[in-house]
Order: C-alpha cells, then structure tokens, then sequence
C-alpha cells in the first residue's frame, strides 16, 4: 500500500471528518444519515488519494455537496415512489372491494363454484367431487357465474362513472 496515500488520507480524515459529520448532521434526518454521508465522503476521498490529489478541507466539503445532492435526489425519488405505491395500494383496495362486494351478490352455487375455481384453485372435476355434482354441471355454473360476475362489475362500473 502506498504510505503517502494513506497519510493523505488519514490526515483529510483526522482534518475534516467531525465537520463533514456536522454538515451532514444539521442538513439531514437523522444521526444514523449523517454517519452514513460521512462514510460515503471518505470513501470517495481515499479513491481520489490514489491518484495523488490534493485532498484539502475544500476538496472534501465539495465532495460532501455532491454527496448531500445525491441523498437528496434518491430520498426525493424514493418519496415519489412511495406516494405512487400507496396511491397504487388505495387503487387496487378500492378494486378488490368492488370485486368482493360483486361476488357477494351472487348467487351461493355460483359464488361457491366461483371461489372454488379461482380462490382456492381447484379445477372443474376437483369442483365437482367437492360438491357432489357432475362436472359439466360445474362447468355451466362456472360459466354462469362469470358472466353474472362481469355483468356486475360492468354495473358498477357505469355507476362510479356516472358519480364522477
């Protein structure tokens, strides 16, 4: 290991590491963030040691600047991210409400061969064991069910819009 690296090093670290810290620490959340930029600086610092630049109180807060920006634009992304994923989440409760309430209106056969197929992953001859029922009956309930199902969902759907 080249030692005047490591003395450069070690004497930006010993120089600049409580003020980067503060830095961080008055432009941050929290204690454990500021650590966290802090190590990212030196970090960056001892790369740019190897190619024997001077590592100055200035070189070190700029690299604490490009450090803090990069924080600051992934925390904004990931605060996007999140707000698009709970809008997401609300969407798709808001859908699965629809679908439950539409299921609930069946008719019990139909909701049970329904569930049964879809819910629980059974096929039409499993169904028809379960219920002591032929399979193409099954079938035909299935099929029935379906499209009492959709055309609920499709009534539903035509009253949110008309409520908008």
């Amino acid at each position: 290991m080249d030692s005047g690296r490591q003395k450069r090093f070690l004497a930006a670290h010993a120089a600049c590491h409580d003020r980067v810290y503060r830095y961080f620490r008055r432009r941050t959340e929290d204690p454990a963030t500021a650590e966290d930029l802090s190590a990212e600086v030196f970090r960056i610092a001892w790369e740019i040691s190897r190619q024997h630049e001077d590592l100055s109180v200035l070189v070190v807060f700029g690299i604490a600047g490009n450090v803090l920006r990069n924080h600051r634009r992934s925390a904004a992304r990931s605060a996007n991210l999140l707000q698009h994923l709970e809008g997401q989440r609300t969407h798709d409760e808001v859908a699965e409400t629809t679908v439950r309430e539409a299921v609930d209106r069946l008719k019990p056969d139909d909701r049970e061969v329904l569930l049964l197929t879809y819910w629980d992953g059974f096929t039409s001859s499993e169904v028809s064991d379960l219920l002591n029922v032929s399979a193409t009956a099954i079938r035909m309930r299935l099929h029935r069910a379906r499209k009492e199902l959709s055309k609920l969902l499709q009534t539903e759907r035509e009253s949110e819009e008309a409520q908008r």
